[in-house]
């Protein structure tokens, strides 16, 4: 990417997980992903085998693809995603 590329900087899902990994493992293994600096996963709502949760992510440059590929190899499926925060790298002097 150049310079002055837009990048994704916040990225806010709806979720629909297994109630294991825990919410906290869950927001880990995401927080792990390249470019992702801040992870919050809230409960929206649980019922016998899963969980509805928004999950927000803040970084530097987010791939949305990366992020569903992650979410997907932990069991869940992303439903919407509900906000997109895009700005402009840095250029790199």
């Amino acid at each position: 990417m150049k310079g002055h590329d837009p990048v994704v900087k916040r990225l806010i899902l709806d979720v629909l997980k297994p109630l294991e990994p825990p919410i906290n493992e869950f927001a880990v293994k995401l927080a792990s992903l390249h470019g992702v600096d801040h992870v919050n996963v809230s409960l929206a709502e649980i019922d016998q085998s899963t969980e509805s949760v928004k999950v927000s992510l803040e970084g530097s440059e987010i791939s949305i693809e990366a992020v569903k590929r992650r979410i997907e190899e932990l069991g869940a499926v992303v439903h919407s995603i509900d906000e997109v925060l895009v700005g402009k790298k840095p250029q790199v002097k």
